[in-house]
């Protein structure tokens, strides 16, 4: 089977970044035909629609990026209820101009750990929303909230529980099999 690609967009700048390390562990539990690619999105500019005319070419980067792969993987963590800004910033920039979406049609999840012990469910709820809105058909089950803590995902994504592990492996199955159904 050829690879499938996925983009992965971190939705975290911080350098010891939580959801970093959950997008890791989910990558090292993905069969082999599935390549990941991390998403810059620390370098962009804020969308403004005056940017539309002559869009800069780091932004034309991420559109190329997101239109180059099978799928999208958004691991999120929760800002005041809500979407980091940095991660909207880049769906507004690879959304943009008006009838260049780059994400239309390409199959996603959404997933996100946080320290609070509702994990990420209202910064997903809202992802969601957005990306209902610019046609990614999502993944609805089985949603992840993780409740983080230090020891439950080393830095280069090793799991340290067993129930987590099994848990992000059946997360893992069934988003596999869901990009399959848009890349076979």
């Amino acid at each position: 089977m050829s690879q499938i690609k996925i983009a992965t967009l971190v939705g975290s700048l911080r350098k010891d970044s939580f959801n970093r390390r959950l997008a890791r562990a989910v990558e090292k539990l993905a069969p082999a035909e599935f390549a990941f690619k991390h998403v810059q999105i620390d370098d962009l500019p804020l969308y403004s629609q005056d940017l539309d005319a002559a869009y800069p070419a780091i932004a034309t980067r991420l559109k190329e990026e997101i239109e180059s792969v099978d799928g999208l993987l958004f691991v999120t963590p929760e800002y005041n209820r809500s979407i980091p800004g940095v991660l909207k910033n880049a769906i507004d920039l690879a959304s943009r101009p008006w009838g260049t979406n780059s994400f239309a049609g390409k199959p996603g999840a959404v997933i996100g750990t946080s320290i609070g012990s509702t994990g990420t469910a209202l910064a997903q709820q809202h992802l969601r929303n957005v990306l209902a809105y610019l046609d990614v058909p999502m993944l609805a089950q089985p949603e992840v909230f993780i409740h983080f803590k230090d020891e439950l995902i080393v830095d280069d994504g090793s799991i340290a529980s067993d129930g987590t592990r099994k848990f992000l492996q059946e997360f893992v199955d069934k988003y596999t099999a869901w990009v399959r159904r848009f890349v076979d």
